[in-house]
């Protein structure tokens, strides 16, 4: 206890006083690296470490997510009070992340992906030492541009190297009291592991903030009607952990009341650290292959998005100078005889056989006119007629180019589906299915009835599931 206080001595020493409490607060102050060399005001992937690493000890990493208001940063400040050997009798408060009131109004809305490093303390509390990787919170204002943003940086953390290459747990934090799960939370859920692969399922967990204690059956419940893929132990029941986010609050005259509170907290902390002892942690490669795929797969909708209205905008084209060819076809029909033959009468001398007299009388004849009006109405017809004509032989040309394209991305997509369904955990992604019927649609035009037939397989099952998980609500 007394090296415990004296580290404690020394973390006071060492760190900016928020409030006087009790507990007495304080920012820990630590060590910044901004990984994609932005300014602090600019950068979106930022470490901040506390300590020195010891290659002697093992690290574990785990990543945080939730909605906005779900109490993620008070847990964050949980666990690393909780690895520091932080006692309820200690009166003391640690934070690596400042209350949203406390914090400037820019910083409060970053939409930047944070890993907190905490070494030196191996050894107290638990036998390693800790990584924790915060998401800025799902759902909030920004809407999906913001959540793919999200997904994008964590890309570049696992990608980078001074990233990271492994992950532990992947924890998705909601409050205790929570009855269901509303579509936006779902979403954020569902969004989230879908960016790992199978592998990590096991390793996909669950922090009920909040909480007074008690089993919170009702959000268990909705985590199932959901239909949310975490780990799950051996009542078959999501693997969770309780956390109370009352520890920093002022005392007061209710002393018992806080440290069943902190004791709540503690207990929870003490069952996910252990958990994360026994955790096989996880090579983040596959899931930088899945991340890759979903891009790929948005990439490759758009692109044939695009080949979809290019053929249809040709193709009413196309309709547009067929129309035009049959008038101009009509108009030279009509005017085809603009040479026409007509008759007239003229006196004819008649030479009679006695040279000295001649006679004269009226005689028909024919003679081609020519109705210059129409005449300049054929030709005029008749070249753009030729000019249609040749006109449309390119448009068709270029259609069947576009149709080309617009299978050859049809196909990609298709593969990029076929292949998340192998590799991802949640193969029945959102995004997948924004985009299903269309799919459909486009397949049955190029004839490939086993390709419709995987999709509409994909389809009806995402039906069905969201089928039962109504039935469970």
């Amino acid at each position: 206890m007394e090296k415990m206080a004296s580290d404690l001595q020394r973390l006071i020493q060492q760190s900016k006083k928020i409030n006087d409490g009790p507990p007495a607060r304080y920012q820990l102050q630590m060590k910044r690296v901004n990984l994609d060399k932005e300014s602090d005001e600019e950068s979106k992937l930022r470490r901040f470490t506390l300590g020195e690493c010891d290659p002697r000890h093992v690290n574990r990493t785990i990543l945080l997510v939730g909605e906005t208001g779900s109490g993620k940063s008070t847990l964050i400040n949980a666990l690393v009070n909780f690895v520091m050997g932080v006692e309820f009798e200690d009166k003391v408060w640690f934070e690596v992340i400042s209350d949203e009131k406390d914090r400037p109004q820019s910083e409060s809305q970053t939409s930047a992906v944070s890993v907190y490093e905490i070494f030196g303390f191996e050894g107290k509390t638990v036998p390693y030492s800790l990584s924790i990787i915060d998401t800025p919170g799902y759902g909030d204002t920004g809407g999906l541009d913001k959540d793919e943003r999200i997904i994008k940086l964590l890309q570049d953390l696992f990608c980078h190297p001074q990233g990271v290459d492994t992950v532990s747990a992947v924890c998705l934090v909601m409050k205790a009291s929570v009855n269901r799960l509303d579509d936006r939370v779902a979403y954020v859920f569902k969004s989230v592991t879908s960016l790992f692969a199978k592998d990590m399922e096991q390793n996909i967990v669950v922090m009920m903030t909040h909480s007074d204690g008690r089993k919170p059956t009702n959000a268990l419940k909705a985590l199932e009607a959901a239909e949310i893929k975490v780990a799950k132990n051996d009542k078959n029941e999501p693997v969770y952990f309780l956390f109370n986010n009352s520890q920093k609050e002022k005392i007061g005259n209710e002393k018992r009341a806080a440290k069943n509170a902190f004791e709540t907290s503690n207990d929870g902390m003490k069952e996910f650290t252990d958990f994360l002892v026994q955790a096989k942690s996880q090579s983040v490669k596959m899931t930088v292959e899945v991340m890759e795929e979903r891009i790929r797969l948005k990439a490759n909708i758009q692109k044939l998005v695009e080949r979809v209205k290019e053929v249809e905008m040709k193709r009413e084209v196309i309709r547009k100078n067929r129309e035009k060819l049959a008038r101009c076809e009509e108009e030279v029909e009509e005017n085809k005889d603009f040479q026409q033959q007509e008759t007239y009468e003229e006196k004819e001398r008649i030479r009679a056989w006695w040279n000295w007299f001649n006679l004269r009388k009226n005689v028909t004849k024919t003679r081609t006119v020519t109705n210059h009006n129409m005449k300049t109405r054929y030709e005029q017809n008749k070249t753009k007629s030729e000019e249609t004509t040749s006109l449309l032989q390119d448009l068709k040309k270029e259609e069947v180019e576009l149709q080309q394209k617009k299978i050859k991305y049809l196909n990609k997509v298709f593969d990029v589906i076929v292949r998340l369904e192998r590799i991802a955990l949640n193969e029945d992604s959102v995004s997948t299915y924004i985009h299903l019927e269309f799919l459909i649609e486009k397949m049955k035009e190029t004839r490939d009835k086993e390709k419709v037939k995987k999709l509409e397989e994909m389809r009806d099952r995402n039906k069905k599931n969201k089928s039962r998980a109504n039935d469970l609500k």
